[in-house]
């Protein structure tokens, strides 16, 4: 039993890096294909079997909802790593205590945050634009959410703690049992039901509620790779400190990303027409799409850089961050081609029949030039926490957000207009990038020191030095 335990780590630290990165990857993608699919129904079915009303209401006040998605984030992100880095380091102290804690943090901050939410849901709504029957509509969506708030951020989280042991597979089966019971669930509470918009909320609550207890029933079964209490319940002063500190980036992508589209909507309403609008929103909608894979490998990534750290072998680390780099842009790089080759293609997917001009497929051009190159920059974000260096990638995502992508949008735009946002956004990741290459490197050298100093250190304790 032990050693099927212990054959997880075994691949992670000892097995061909590449057989590593594919053999997690494709799991860890595919679930990050299952959790858009997630979000993607629920407008569909709102959509369908509603009106275009319904669909704008429960548009607008998912981003509210999603706030859930970060907290989970910052709980999960934070207690895989946290893991990753214990077995690693055979540290089966916090592996014990590990999913008491996070059973615990979720409880508190879930109701941190459902609790005030539902007393001021409709303030919240209105704060996003939405008027009259929209702000009706929306603000019966978000409060039908935050009963299932507390499941939202545990389902997630104990997903991510499962794949911080290197089990992507069993995460994305876990992830597909919830999306199946949404998608059932979605036309009966809906239309059967006549729930209306809160249905479409109530359907994503159960499949949630599902979604934790198959991941509690994992744990409960012994099925984890790694010992743990699975009665224990309490807050250990130290773990939760790590699990947040690590986990705190990932709930700033959320939050700020949520600022950057507020900022750059409202900057394309003000120079720009309603179409574009839809222009932008159409790029920026393939951008994501391409992008998703990206998202899957940071996951894969992250089990893998934090058990060879806690292991002390570094060499695995940085060949880590590389691969997994080169696949990113191996996966992109085929796609962003074709795009640019062919980019009315690409954008009518979105907008079919839309008249492009020249100067809009300029800017297609000029938004998408990043793309190849945020393989090493999604990497590297999730290289700073693995090796316990939340507090840079913190710093950088800040950096991002508030210091460059914020007065971009609003003073560049005064000046070129349309065309400055699409500039502006490109120059933002292009520094960015390089910030972060940066900074990898500087962590490459660091590690390299280290692992120089130790070698050292083992021959002066070596019994042939005592004879010089």
């Amino acid at each position: 039993m032990a050693q099927l335990k212990d054959k997880q780590k075994q691949l992670i630290i000892n097995e061909n890096m590449w057989r590593v990165m594919w053999k997690l990857s494709v799991p860890a993608v595919l679930a990050m294909v299952l959790f858009g699919l997630n979000a993607f129904l629920d407008a569909v079915f709102v959509g369908q079997l509603i009106n275009a009303t319904a669909l704008a209401a429960v548009s607008i006040s998912y981003p509210l909802s999603q706030i859930t998605f970060g907290l989970g984030s910052l709980i999960g992100i934070g207690a895989g790593t946290v893991l990753s880095i214990a077995i690693g380091s055979g540290d089966t102290s916090s592996q014990q205590k590990i999913l008491g804690n996070l059973t615990t943090l979720c409880l508190i901050i879930s109701a941190a945050f459902a609790i005030p939410s539902w007393f001021f849901a409709e303030q919240m709504v209105s704060l996003m634009g939405a008027e009259g029957e929209l702000l009706r509509l929306g603000t019966e969506y978000f409060k039908a959410t935050l009963p299932g708030a507390f499941f939202w951020i545990l389902g997630l989280a104990i997903n991510m703690l499962i794949r911080g042991e290197g089990k992507l597979k069993e995460a994305a089966y876990m992830m597909a049992i919830g999306l199946i019971i949404n998608i059932i669930l979605n036309p009966i509470f809906i239309s059967t039901f006549e729930m209306g918009v809160a249905g479409a909320a109530w359907a994503t609550n159960v499949g949630m509620i599902t979604y934790s207890i198959v991941g509690y029933w994992y744990f409960m079964k012994g099925k984890a790779s790694f010992d743990t209490d699975v009665k224990y319940l309490g807050i250990d002063k130290k773990l939760s400190k790590s699990i947040l500190s690590l986990g705190f980036p990932s709930l700033i992508m959320s939050l700020m990303g949520l600022i950057q589209a507020l900022v750059v909507y409202n900057a394309i309403n003000n120079y720009g027409a309603q179409s574009d609008v839809a222009f932008f929103a159409a790029a920026n909608r393939t951008v994501l799409f391409l992008i998703t894979p990206l998202f899957g490998l940071m996951r894969a990534l992250q089990p893998v850089i934090g058990m060879n750290y806690g292991a002390g072998k570094m060499d695995r680390v940085e060949s880590s961050y590389k691969i997994f780099s080169l696949t990113g842009f191996l996966i992109v790089f085929p796609f962003w081609l074709l795009m640019n080759i062919f980019p009315e293609n690409s954008l009518n997917l979105m907008l079919p029949g839309y008249n492009y001009g020249p100067e809009e497929i300029w800017n297609f051009r000029v938004y998408t030039f990043v793309l190849p190159f945020l393989p090493l920059v999604f990497m590297g974000l999730t290289f700073f926490p693995s090796i316990e260096r939340g507090k840079i990638a913190s710093i950088l995502s800040l950096l991002r957000q508030l210091i460059f992508y914020i007065p971009v949008m609003l003073i560049i735009p005064m000046y070129f207009g349309i065309r400055g946002v699409f500039f502006g956004a490109t120059i933002i990741d292009v520094i960015m990038t390089i910030l972060i290459v940066y900074y990898v490197r500087r962590e490459f050298k660091k590690i390299r020191r280290k692992e120089a100093i130790n070698k050292l250190d083992v021959e002066d304790e070596s019994p042939f030095s005592e004879q010089v």
